[in-house]
């Protein structure tokens, strides 16, 4: 599965953004999908998940309330809606595609599948 991101800029303290993620798989529904990201000198992290129907969602506690995560299916796309976004919310933000158990849901070990990364900068 090829995953390409999209949608990452600049924008101010408060500002919205959303994540695309496209997906080149019609088989894309059989697939767990994932946001992490990366701060500058800092190890990823995992943002939201969603599972294959996109009906059960799970955020970080830091981006809860703030951050959504869906999937429209037909498009073979996820995507990450960001709200009231903050400047340690910049970040490499990567998608990530698989079949994690519940134990690795939310880690990188989880997913077998990562685009490339889109850059977050929020600014103060």
């Amino acid at each position: 599965v090829q995953l390409q991101a999209s949608g990452g800029g600049l924008v101010q303290a408060g500002d919205s953004l959303r994540l695309s993620c496209a997906a080149s798989e019609r088989t894309f529904n059989v697939y767990i999908m994932a946001w992490f990201r990366q701060a500058p000198g800092k190890e990823r992290e995992f943002v939201a998940t969603i599972k294959r129907s996109g009906s059960n969602t799970a955020y970080a506690d830091s981006v809860k309330g703030r951050f959504a995560i869906s999937r429209d299916n037909a498009k073979n796309t996820v995507y990450l809606q960001m709200n009231s976004l903050k400047p340690v919310d910049t970040a490499v933000y990567y998608c990530a595609a698989g079949q994690p158990i519940s134990s690795t849901i939310m880690r990188e070990s989880g997913y077998r599948y990562w685009g490339q990364g889109t850059l977050v900068t929020v600014s103060s």
